[in-house]
């Protein structure tokens, strides 16, 4: 039981890290929602970030994903999916951004990282195809990043 608390606040603090100003984003479509969040590395506690092997630093920020199945009555069942994330910013660049999933008990995510500018606007698209299915699910979403 204390496991699973651990791995549940772990998640929890991953998802919800960013600026305490921002809302975690998700996108509901096609029976399923996509929670996507994008934050400074340096937002993780030491600890975490060892723990996810994520390198905390000023310029690099972390986008996070997971894709819940809308189950009625519950809070969703959480699904392995093939995920692409490409970026682009305000000057036309565009990064794929590789993602690599971590898989704890009953949650699946998808951690990608990234080099940022101070000030930097991001746009990201967000492709994922649920396992057992053969239509990609799209969410994007935006971010401006302020380093230190």
């Amino acid at each position: 039981m204390q496991t699973l608390k651990l791995v549940f606040l772990s998640l929890a603090t991953l998802l919800l890290t960013s600026s305490l100003a921002q809302a975690e984003n998700s996108t509901r479509t096609d029976g399923y929602t996509i929670h996507h969040n994008a934050f400074l590395s340096t937002e993780l506690a030491p600890d975490m970030a060892s723990r996810y092997n994520i390198r905390r630093s000023p310029n690099r920020a972390v986008i996070n994903i997971s894709i819940i199945r809308n189950v009625p009555g519950t809070t969703g069942k959480p699904v392995t999916a093939k995920v692409k994330v490409v970026s682009h910013n305000l000057r036309g660049q565009v990064r794929n951004i590789p993602v690599r999933e971590i898989k704890e008990q009953n949650a699946v995510y998808y951690i990608g990282e990234f080099l940022v500018e101070n000030q930097e606007s991001v746009t990201f698209t967000i492709e994922a195809i649920p396992s057992g299915e053969n239509k990609p699910l799209q969410a994007s979403l935006k971010q401006q990043f302020f380093t230190r």
